[in-house]
């Protein structure tokens, strides 16, 4: 099951306590206690993992390691170790504690979540003309703790969105090395899937339905998903009895999720065409070439629809370069 959207509490090391200590040599008296170490800060890491949020879900507090304490003859204490959360990319991080939000955009990203306390001074550091021997020393700063919220948004280059059932899995599996389940009944996708066809990603978001933005079936756990892709590809069954009403119920919950949706550039499809009459077929067609004139039917089963399906791919591809 795929994990898009998880709160976590998160604290950074404390700060060592610094040192109170005299040199023994008489040559050379005096404090040598030194300052304690830096605590460990939180760290997140961005990795290509989508399904990396699942290492939080029974787990849901993370601590760095405190620095150590300062100790005599001028050395100073061991810093904290930095704890590391890997974090898929396009994961934002809502900062409840602070109202902040960052995201995380590149693999290999790094980003500090919280700041690891500085370590206290040792009594070296507190001497003085009037003061040679002083017992002073200071106690390390608390690390932060914040409470966080993640929210994984995919980022691919084409989210391929359309009603139950309308083949979008069977397309991505065809053109991509991507597994998604495929059957024929609806909702069968439950989660997003993500194929590659060269260096292109694309999406495989889960069957909308109407009323998705608004809370119905899978969808609105999945509309957000749609914001980060730059191209849509919306898919159609040709076994649909209006396609047409299937093209405004998308373009409907789209637009209530978010209207900038609406704005992406879209291709349309009327998949499954193997299942169809040629007159049929023709039909369907004419209609849906009223919204999108460069409509094409598609099938896994048809070789020349998904040549013509790799030739548009190919052009995307070329304007990414």
């Amino acid at each position: 099951m795929l994990i898009d959207d998880i709160k976590i509490k998160v604290s950074a090391g404390a700060g060592g306590k610094g040192a109170v200590a005299f040199n023994t040599n008489l040559k050379s008296l005096g404090p040598t206690g030194t300052s304690g170490g830096r605590g460990g800060s939180v760290v997140a890491l961005g990795i290509s993992d989508i399904g990396a949020l699942r290492q939080f879900r029974l787990k849901k507090k993370f601590e760095a390691e405190n620095g150590g304490e300062g100790h005599g003859q001028f050395r100073d204490g061991k810093n904290g170790a930095d704890l590391t959360l890997k974090l898929p990319v396009g994961t934002v991080i809502h900062n409840l504690t602070t109202g902040n939000e960052i995201e995380i955009k590149n693999i290999g990203e790094r980003v500090v979540l919280a700041e690891g306390g500085i370590g206290g001074r040792g009594n070296f550091h507190f001497r003085s003309s009037r003061n040679t021997s002083p017992k002073q020393s200071q106690g390390g700063r608390p690390g932060e703790t914040l409470e966080l919220r993640l929210e994984l948004k995919l980022i691919a280059d084409i989210g391929l969105v359309g009603l139950p059932n309308a083949g979008k899995s069977s397309i991505l599996n065809r053109i991509t090395n991507a597994r998604s389940k495929v059957a024929n009944y609806p909702f069968t996708t439950l989660e997003p899937n993500l194929g590659a066809y060269y260096e292109l990603i694309l999406a495989d978001i889960p069957g909308l339905i109407e009323g998705s933005s608004n809370g119905r079936g899978l969808g609105i756990k999945f509309l957000r998903h749609i914001e980060r892709t730059r191209i849509l590809f919306h898919l159609i069954s040709v076994e649909s009895p209006d396609p047409l009403r299937d093209y405004k119920t998308i373009r409907n919950e789209l637009g209530g999720h978010e209207k900038a949706l609406l704005k992406k550039p879209e291709r349309l499809f009327l998949t499954k065409s193997d299942l169809t009459t040629p007159a049929e077929l023709k039909e369907k067609l004419s209609a849906l070439k009223k919204i999108d004139p460069r409509v094409f039917p598609l099938s896994i089963h048809d070789r020349e629809s998904i040549k013509k399906l790799e030739k548009l791919l190919n052009e995307i591809k070329s304007k990414n370069e």
